[in-house]
């Protein structure tokens, strides 16, 4: 194809992917005529490596079936094209891959619409997705894949130039940087530690994804201190227990786990000091609450216009009204039993009080008599507030009784505002991903309350599937998983880690000669791991996000630099490249998820069109030349 223009994206998961199925329908409209765009991933194309088909088929996804898509809708509001297509429940519904793997089609055929799927059969379904987009491809686009790594990025008469291991070479119009989660050298703390370890015979495991880890020297019965209680966590008790063949049978409500004999005993913690909140496994009864309502477009670009904006002060009262919108809208539409007003009334007073104002308290308590309806946004943040106990033993029938009402709330249909503040939570990030990048926060506000908000999204909306807490207590319940409670320290001592909690102040220290450090490394562009990406902030050419007030340094963020609008990437001096991107967590343009619910405008759709959008405008000259 002799004259085409060229792309490559490095990184072929769901957010490469996704970018190429949105290049794919504004192809015929923007061009260029002849467009060859290569995919670049030593890990499978569609899936990429958090997905791929080679890791423990007892790890499942932390999203039902039929809330996963990686096509647009009709609710989608974007510039490009819509282009639907089936969500994974429609696509293992009507067994429409006659190349899945015969080892996964049992899986398929047993799974619903409210069903966890295994990590390996979501794989099947982005390998369809990435098979149908190039499939489905307009006339003049060639899609090529490369399977292995991309080693550096250049530039020679303003062509982009991408050197692949195995020397071959790359040369584009632009280059989309899409690799997801990157691996990082440990932190000077993290090092430290480690050498402390090594000095005292001690082991220490540092952040890392959990799939990849090396947990063979975690040794039957021994004691091992585990520190985070995020997704990481989550997949860390499924290799260490059903992975080395422990298992679950039922037992009244619960599960009892049966061991194995080949399981350590963990004792963890965190600064929350308890799993992030189970997904719910109902539906909405009164449907999808109308948003936006108070935290929309309306309200955030006067914010943006205002500028010296706060985050917690300015913007939280709206935030939070938004989601107890969401969470209002459900209990009252959805169950009008439990409360004393009619809707029309209900809204016409919520909407007219502000948040956490006496006029609000007076409608609660007034038209909600059971204080378990009422949405408490603090104790979704800090749900071990006011627990403490004198000794280790006695503190675990509070966090295990605080957990297990979570797991109730979430999982009995009696509760289903959970999931109404959990829809409005995702027009919210939405929104403060807009506001966050525009500059109007302040310096402080950007390098704190950002971060705050994103571990409240985390805790609330990314939790695991019920069944996996179900799992986490009847480990707890056999004595094999013991919890800290929240605010964990850990420091080294002469007998081992040592560690403590604001759940136990005044009680003895919990001691091992193991912690793992069960998380993913924080981002950091100049200890990335990944040598283009390294080589390119060497150089200048890419740069972390630093915060500063008043010419001090307020936090660097590790995040890379793009220009909000289309994900350009900024250099040392400020610029936005016009040819060279990057999306991803490891960017300062934070979006909920590489995939998406159906049916809800998601922000991933709509970033990943103006992604692809600026990306073909660019290749055919016709791009803004727009400030950074």
């Amino acid at each position: 194809m002799t004259g085409a223009s060229t792309i490559v994206i490095v990184g072929a998961g769901p957010r490469g992917a996704g970018i190429l199925e949105r290049m794919a329908a504004s192809l015929p409209e923007l061009g260029p005529e002849r467009l060859d765009v290569h995919l670049v991933d030593p890990y499978p194309a569609g899936a990429g490596r958090i997905w791929r088909r080679e890791q423990s088929p007892l790890l499942a996804m932390n999203s039902m079936a039929a809330d996963v898509t990686m096509f647009t809708d009709d609710t989608v509001v974007c510039e490009g094209p819509i282009r639907p297509g089936p969500s994974f429940w429609e696509w293992a519904r009507d067994r429409l891959d006659p190349e899945l793997d015969p080892e996964l089609e049992q899986e398929r055929d047993a799974v619903t619409p409210s069903t966890f799927p295994s990590r390996r059969l979501q794989c099947a379904y982005l390998s369809w997705v990435l098979r149908r987009v190039i499939g489905d491809a307009p006339p003049g686009l060639r899609v090529h894949v490369h399977r292995c790594r991309a080693l550096g990025l250049g530039e020679e008469g303003g062509r982009q130039v991408v050197t692949l291991d195995g020397g071959v070479v790359l040369r584009a119009d632009a280059v989309v940087l899409a690799s997801g989660h990157l691996d990082a050298a440990p932190t000077p703390d993290e090092r430290a530690l480690a050498a402390t370890a090594v000095r005292r015979g001690l082991r220490y495991l540092p952040p890392e994804q959990t799939t990849d880890s090396d947990l063979s020297g975690l040794a039957p019965g021994e004691r091992v201190l585990v520190r985070g209680m995020g997704l990481a966590f989550i997949d860390l008790l499924v290799l260490l227990f059903e992975g080395r063949g422990g298992r679950y049978v039922p037992d009244g409500d619960g599960l009892r786990y049966v061991a194995s004999g080949a399981e350590p005993r963990l004792v963890v913690g965190s600064p929350r000091g308890m799993p992030y909140h189970s997904k719910t496994h109902y539906d909405l009864r009164a449907g999808r609450p109308p948003l936006p309502r108070f935290f929309g477009q309306q309200a955030v670009d006067p914010l943006i216009a205002r500028g010296g904006i706060d985050l917690r002060r300015d913007a939280w009262p709206l935030m939070a009204k938004e989601i107890a919108w969401g969470w209002y809208h459900e209990l009252v539409v959805g169950h009008p039993g439990r409360v004393r007003l009619p809707w029309a009334d209900f809204a016409a007073r919520f909407a007219a009080a502000a948040w956490d104002s006496p006029e609000m308290f007076a409608l609660l308590a007034e038209a909600v008599p059971d204080p378990v309806d009422r949405i408490d946004l603090a104790a979704l943040d800090r749900p071990l507030d006011g627990v403490h106990a004198r000794t280790l033993r006695d503190l675990q029938p509070l966090v295990r009784g605080r957990i297990a009402e979570d797991l109730r709330q979430h999982v009995d249909p009696a509760h289903t505002p959970h999931l109404g503040a959990f829809v409005a939570m995702l027009s919210v990030y939405g929104e403060t991903t807009r506001l966050a990048t525009s500059g109007a926060l302040t310096a402080r506000s950007q390098a704190f309350d950002v971060a705050w908000w994103q571990g409240f999204f985390n805790g609330v909306a990314s939790g695991p599937p019920g069944f996996r807490v179900r799992e986490l207590l009847a480990l707890a319940h056999a004595g094999y998983v013991t919890f800290l409670g929240a605010g964990m320290q850990v420091d080294v001592g002469d007998d081992g880690f040592r560690a403590t909690s604001a759940s136990l102040a005044g009680a003895e220290p919990v001691t091992a000669r193991v912690l793992v450090d069960a998380r993913l490394p924080d981002a950091s562009a100049s200890r990335s791991l990944d040598p283009l990406l390294a080589a390119l902030v060497a150089r200048g050419e890419a740069v972390e996000e630093v915060l500063y007030e008043d010419g001090e340094v307020l936090r660097n963020t590790g995040l890379v630099r793009v220009r909000a609008a289309d994900g350009a990437l900024v250099d040392a001096a400020g610029r936005a490249h016009q040819r060279r991107f990057a999306v991803g967590p490891h960017t300062t343009v934070k979006v909920a998820g590489a995939f998406t619910r159906p049916g809800m405008n998601a922000q991933s759709l709509r970033y990943n069109d103006a992604v692809a959008r600026a990306v073909l405008r660019a290749v055919g000259g016709a791009g803004a030349r727009l400030a950074a």
